[in-house]
């Protein structure tokens, strides 16, 4: 797919870019960042002892790391829109979703909103919306 380059160079989603444009804010390499850069990180922690010859887990290795990237990307700013891809019932998305809960309670409830966007196709031939993608997800 497309994609969209920050000032500084990286590569990223071609959402990152609707954003930098409708807030009209730059974003940078450290406004990005995938699954694979979090495992990443965290492999690279690990080997350079870090985690004190701890096993490294999902919770709380992963989590703290997605945690640690979203308030990297938050300085200096007072509010935080963090875009969770890919779909909610999938695994991969998990690690995703438990940092953000724990984010929440981390800097209080009143202080964090979720939303869950999600289509609901209208079928012309049948007249009707179909909802059942959403209730799963």
């Amino acid at each position: 797919g497309e994609v969209f380059v920050t000032e500084d160079g990286a590569e990223t989603d071609l959402d990152l870019g609707h954003y930098e444009r409708f807030i009209r804010t730059k974003m940078s390499r450290r406004n990005n960042f995938t699954t694979g850069r979090i495992y990443s990180d965290v492999l690279r922690k690990e080997r350079r002892g870090d985690y004190l010859g701890a096993t490294v887990q999902v919770i709380p290795h992963i989590t703290n790391a997605i945690k640690e990237r979203v308030l990297e990307g938050g300085e200096g700013h007072d509010v935080v829109l963090v875009e969770i891809g890919g779909t909610v019932g999938d695994i991969e998305s998990l690690p995703f979703l438990e940092a953000i809960r724990q984010l929440a309670v981390d800097i209080g409830r009143e202080n964090a909103l979720f939303m869950h966007l999600t289509l609901v196709p209208y079928l012309a031939a049948a007249g009707e919306v179909k909802t059942k993608p959403t209730q799963h997800s």
